[in-house]
């Protein structure tokens, strides 16, 4: 018996004394994700609502622009942005959403250079009928200076008018479009419409300040929506959505939600 015993308690000290050897992998999980990208993007491509809203947009911009022209202007000039005011940047959304991949200037410019950007509904139409009427169109983006090559290639692939170097004036130093719209003045022109995504793309009165200080500005301006301002639908980015982290752009995606959900307008009731 002595024997089994000792053979017992060197077979438990042989077990006991040896672990299981187990392969781990690192799994490394991004912080980071695109997914609220996801509803404003499919707003974008599948919502027939969308559709309407920016048709609806350039018919009131053709119904302006052909009251303003009654006036015999000298040398009229409509004023649009381009992205999203023009050029539908939803492929690239859906690409960030898909590879988890946040914005960044180095994916943007791929995007820009593929030069495939669609039109937005309705510009087409307007801008061919601007064209028709003598009016002078002028391309004022934050797109870089750099980017006009692919730019111009993209829009004359869509037979957009007036796709030519000296129609767009796009960003070299300041995101701020105030001296690119008086450059514009400055060349004898009247700008007679504005059209764009970001109040911005109007005046800087709202390139900064606070959400509740632009929308002051904006009742403060209201006569001018639908007249001369004419809005396109956005809801995927924009200084509505800075202004809501306060600019800082060195705050992580989680962070920056933390602080959109601080804005929510929540029931008084109880739920």
């Amino acid at each position: 018996m002595k024997k089994y015993t000792v053979l017992y308690l060197l077979l438990a000290t042989v077990l006991l004394g040896c672990e299981p050897r187990v392969e781990t992998k690192e799994i490394r999980v991004k912080e980071e994700t695109q997914d609220r990208l996801l509803l404003p993007a499919l707003y974008m491509q599948q919502a027939a609502e969308y559709q309407a809203l920016c048709y609806q947009s350039y018919a009131l911009a053709e119904m302006q622009l052909k009251k303003a022209l009654q006036s015999k202007v000298q040398k009229p000039a409509v004023i649009l942005d381009l992205d999203e005011t023009v050029l539908d940047n939803s492929p690239y959304t859906a690409w960030q959403i898909m590879n988890n991949e946040a914005y960044t200037p180095e994916t943007w410019n791929t995007w820009v250079e593929l030069a495939e950007a669609p039109t937005i509904p309705g510009a087409y139409e307007f801008l061919k009928l601007a064209d028709s009427m003598s009016v002078a169109l002028f391309y004022i983006s934050n797109r870089k200076v750099e980017e006009q090559e692919a730019t111009i290639r993209n829009m004359q692939k869509l037979g957009l008018p007036q796709s030519t170097e000296e129609h767009f004036l796009l960003k070299s130093n300041t995101s701020v479009k105030t001296e690119r719209r008086n450059k514009v003045l400055g060349m004898g022109y009247t700008p007679v419409l504005f059209i764009g995504d970001n109040l911005g793309d109007f005046d800087e009165l709202w390139d900064t300040g606070t959400v509740n200080e632009r929308s002051r500005n904006t009742i403060k301006n209201i006569e001018l929506f639908g007249t001369k301002y004419i809005v396109l639908p956005n809801p995927v980015y924009g200084t509505w959505d800075k202004a809501l982290y306060d600019y800082n752009r060195s705050l992580s995606d989680s962070e920056k939600d933390s602080l959109r959900k601080s804005f929510l307008v929540l029931p008084l009731g109880k739920m």
